[in-house]
């Protein structure tokens, strides 16, 4: 969990408040801070600063670094963060940018034009800006099945906002009885929840398409059903799946009892993109916990159950938070 740190600087008589690296707890943190302003000059006293990300993929060449970094000094902006990634060996540029700046100054649309105006520059292949406090937050559909304890953390996790997105509804092919904590807690808060029990003939996902059409992204959360490539491709949008494994080891189904049965020491939980491949899509998040011959398939199936938890959620807030990139065919850039 990040810490929030002070870093004073005298510009203009500006304090500005810095974030700290990657590790900060969430881009929720990004607040607009009204700033004082010389009161001699009126027309500054009632500047706003908010916080914007930005990140670029294009094909690497000089002067990238100093021409996104230019692009916001010049419209009063200060760069909080940079992350910068060039693999060895391959012409691709990543980066990362978190920095702050006065909507008044910097408009949202004109914040568009100027890094668009890199992008073609540099021939980009990915440029993708978002500023927390003004944009809405990406709207999810939730896929479960029968297991509740990924889809209750990611519930409270909403309700409290270690998640900042806003979710739509949530869809099972289980039926949840009226007085289960998971309807409860859902109509408390009206999120809809679509009980689709379908077979293995009939998936019901044209119904499951309908319901989501209007998604930024999905979440698999322990939902048990394999999405066809015909739906993969009619949805079109990127699909978060957690996987109760250390992919690519024990894939499929019972992953808890291979690793019992393989005797291993490590358990693992990953986060990963859905392809039309098993369990086999880029790897956003993969945690890790310590186990002996003392452990029974029991115990083996509750750590791996708070792996999966937190390892969905730390992948849900990387992705909202701009901070993963895909890299070559079939991995990603976690900055």
């Amino acid at each position: 969990m990040g810490i929030v740190r002070k870093l004073c600087s005298t510009l203009n008589n500006l304090k500005v408040f810095r974030l700290s690296n990657r590790n900060s707890h969430s881009y929720n943190n990004f607040s607009t801070c009204n700033i004082s302003v010389d009161p001699l000059n009126p027309s500054s006293s009632n500047s706003f600063l908010t916080h914007g990300i930005h990140v670029f993929q294009c094909p690497d060449t000089v002067g990238i670094v100093a021409k996104l970094s230019d692009c916001i000094a010049t419209r009063g902006g200060n760069i909080l963060s940079a992350d910068v990634f060039v693999p060895q060996n391959k012409q691709v540029f990543y980066s990362r940018n978190v920095f702050v700046f006065d909507p008044a100054m910097w408009p949202r649309i004109q914040m568009e034009e100027d890094f668009l105006r890199i992008s073609k520059t540099f021939n980009a292949m990915r440029s993708v800006i978002r500023v927390p406090a003004l944009d809405p937050k990406y709207k999810i559909a939730i896929l479960a099945s029968k297991q509740d304890h990924c889809l209750i953390d990611l519930l409270h996790g909403w309700q409290d906002g270690r998640l900042s997105v806003d979710i739509t509804c949530v869809i099972s092919n289980h039926y949840r009885a009226p007085e289960s904590e998971v309807i409860r807690f859902l109509e408390m808060h009206s999120v809809p929840y679509h009980y689709l029990g379908g077979t293995a003939e009939n998936k019901r996902e044209e119904e499951i398409l309908e319901l989501v059409q209007n998604t930024d992204f999905l979440v698999l959360a322990r939902y048990i059903r394999i999405l066809s490539s015909t739906f993969l491709r009619s949805y079109g949008k990127d699909i978060i799946n957690i996987h109760h494994g250390l992919l690519p080891s024990f894939k499929g189904i019972n992953p808890s009892k291979q690793a019992v049965d393989a005797g291993v020491k490590l358990i693992g939980a990953t986060s990963y993109f859905v392809t039309e491949g098993l369990d086999t899509g880029p790897i956003i998040e993969q945690m890790v916990e310590r186990v002996s011959h003392r452990d029974d398939l029991r115990s083996f199936v509750q750590k791996s159950e708070n792996l999966e938890k937190q390892c969905l959620t730390s992948a849900i807030r990387s992705y909202c938070e701009l901070r993963v990139l895909p890299y070559e065919e079939n991995k990603t850039v976690v900055f």
